[in-house]
């Protein structure tokens, strides 16, 4: 007892101290239990005369987009009424956009209005808004025949003839600044910049094809190539940011390539299987929820569906643009043909007209960034960057189709090569990429911005151009097509979009003519096999003739309906009917 005293008196405030620790320490405890710490830091909202202004400067580009678009639509319709069918929409509309961009620079030079901030291109907005319908719809409205057919050579052109395309750019660009040709770059930013660069749109080059009836595996090899190659492009873009923002001055060269060739693999094999996995689901949901009563939610659901994808990659660091044109493609495969007629091609038309307004819009920017965007201008990066992009197409191109000839039963011709060659053009995808590079310092950025706008406007002016004089030289579109063609050539891809509706996304077959028409064929092979005995009748409802029945009466009593209120409409009556007749 009085040892205990003692140690007391030594340590007097012991006891008390290690009472409060502990209920310290509860009190922490609990307090953390109540109130967890956020995992990520909350924005700041913004309140009151700061929010009243970003409304304001949100409703300005809001008013100034729709407004550039407005105009574009009155451009194409005037290329329709007056038969302008020689020129391409998407050369019509970027040369529109100089034109307005020149226009809103005068008015800037004069004082008149400051619209700056407006006019200025958003990669975000591109990324988010615009890009995602439009490789949803490519996905979807894609031939699938013709593409399954030839998805190994696709494959092969969108995968590996990008890497290649960008390590040849990428490469060439880091030598050349090492001998001092060309501003340098170090290994990361030129490998960016070729990534990037590597982008191929060639929305004219497709238009010239249709209008032309080229041969139908050449359209394909293109339009599946420039469908693959721009989510690959993204990956091998980010793929190289990513290594940008590492500190990756202890690692050899050898571990940076591994470490650069897993995130591929991770960003494109992960983000294709979630929307492949996205669209099965889709299939599966409307297949055993039979809404075709009603089209409206089934409509609602299939917007959601499409979208969902894209969020989800991009919440889980993967590829979002990789997700939704797998998601497109599966849907348009399984999903479509569970869903009514009337939704069928609602579907269809409203991701058309979509697709148009966001191409659209990104090409008139596409050429109003002309005046809009600081430059940094340097003659000799620009040459030689074209050359290598010439260079590492051909490298891409020419090999791999010589290669692939040895396997395929349709040969890939010389003049098919020099076509594809020539048809890789870039589009809005380099742009919005490189301006999203963050690049250090700001003149870095301002070049490889700079160079990527004279490239894209390069391409798409001038080989899109020459591509229908080329083709004609070379001699290799159809010869029916030809002596039709010699008349009238139609470019105008908005007036066969209104004009036309796919028949292969409105042919529903019956389960006994399904088996007649797939299973009982014995010229499938592989995937396609596989697809038709098992994948199919799984994911897709098969139709019975009373389905059939039920989806032409709906189809007939919606038109029958609406024939009906356009008779009885303010501006017409059965006499001036019979008057017209």
């Amino acid at each position: 007892m009085g040892e205990k005293m003692a140690e007391e008196d030594r340590f007097p405030n012991t006891t008390h101290e290690g009472f409060n620790v502990t209920l310290h320490t509860t009190l922490v405890v609990t307090t953390k239990l109540v109130l967890p710490t956020p995992a990520k830091p909350i924005l700041p909202v913004q309140t009151g005369e700061q929010a009243q202004q970003e409304e304001q400067s949100s409703g300005m580009t809001i008013f100034f987009s729709l407004l550039v678009l407005a105009i574009c639509i009155i451009l194409v319709h005037l290329l329709i009424r007056y038969r302008l069918h020689f020129l391409p929409e998407s050369v019509a509309v970027v040369s529109l956009g100089i034109l307005m961009g020149a226009v809103i620079k005068i008015i800037e030079f004069k004082k008149l209005a400051n619209w700056k901030e407006e006019e200025m291109f958003r990669p975000n907005m591109f990324f988010l808004l615009l890009l995602p319908p439009i490789i949803f719809e490519s996905g979807y409205s894609l031939h699938k025949g013709n593409f399954f057919q030839n998805i190994g050579s696709i494959t092969l052109f969108a995968v590996f003839g990008t890497a290649i395309s960008a390590f040849v750019v990428g490469g060439g660009i880091y030598f050349l600044g090492q001998a001092d040709v060309i501003s340098k770059l170090n290994m990361t930013d030129s490998f960016a910049f070729g990534s990037l660069i590597s982008a191929v749109d060639p929305v004219a080059t497709i238009a010239i094809f249709n209008a032309l009836h080229v041969d139908p595996v050449l359209n394909m090899l293109v339009f599946g190539e420039s469908i693959l190659n721009d989510a690959v492009s993204i990956v091998l873009t980010n793929t190289a940011e990513g290594l940008t923002r590492k500190n990756m001055s202890d690692v050899s060269g050898w571990q940076t390539f591994l470490q650069a060739l897993g995130y591929f693999l991770k960003m494109f094999f992960g983000s294709a299987a979630l929307g492949t996995l996205t669209g099965l689901i889709s299939a599966l949901v409307l297949k055993h929820i039979d809404l075709r009563k009603t089209p409206s939610l089934e409509f609602g659901m299939m917007i959601i569906f499409a979208y969902l994808p894209y969020g989800l990659a991009e919440g889980i660091s993967l590829s979002g643009i990789m997700a939704i044109l797998f998601s497109g493609i599966v849907m348009s495969h399984y999903t479509h043909h569970n869903l009514s007629p009337v939704t069928q091609i609602l579907m269809q038309q409203t991701l058309r007209t979509v697709a148009f307004l966001c191409e659209t819009c990104v090409f008139a920017f596409l050429g109003l960034s002309i005046f809009s965007f600081p430059h940094k201008f340097e003659i000799s990066f620009v040459i030689w960057c074209i050359v290598l992009v010439l260079f590492g197409r051909a490298v891409n191109i020419f090999p791999l189709s010589y290669l692939l000839n040895f396997f395929r039963d349709h040969k890939i011709t010389p003049k098919m090569m020099f076509i594809m060659w020539f048809s890789g053009l870039r589009g809005a995808i380099p742009y919005a990429l490189s301006l999203h590079l963050d690049l250090e310092p700001m003149e870095k950025r301002q070049l490889i911005g700079t160079t990527t706008i004279v490239i894209v406007l390069f391409t798409i002016l001038l080989l899109g151009g020459c591509t229908m004089p080329l083709i004609r030289l070379m001699d290799i579109e159809d010869a029916k097509a030809r002596r039709r063609n010699k008349k009238d050539v139609n470019l105008s891809k908005t007036e066969k979009m209104g004009n036309t509706v796919e028949s292969e996304h409105l042919s529903e077959l019956t389960e006994e003519e399904y088996e007649a028409h797939y299973i009982r064929r014995q010229d499938l092979k592989g995937f396609l096999w596989l697809d038709a005995k098992y994948l199919n009748p799984f994911f897709t409802r098969r139709l019975t003739q009373e389905d059939l029945h039920h989806g032409r009466i709906q189809m007939k009593t919606l038109t029958n309906k609406w024939y009906e209120e356009v008779r009885q409409g303010p501006s017409g009556s059965e006499d001036d009917e019979q008057e017209l007749l």
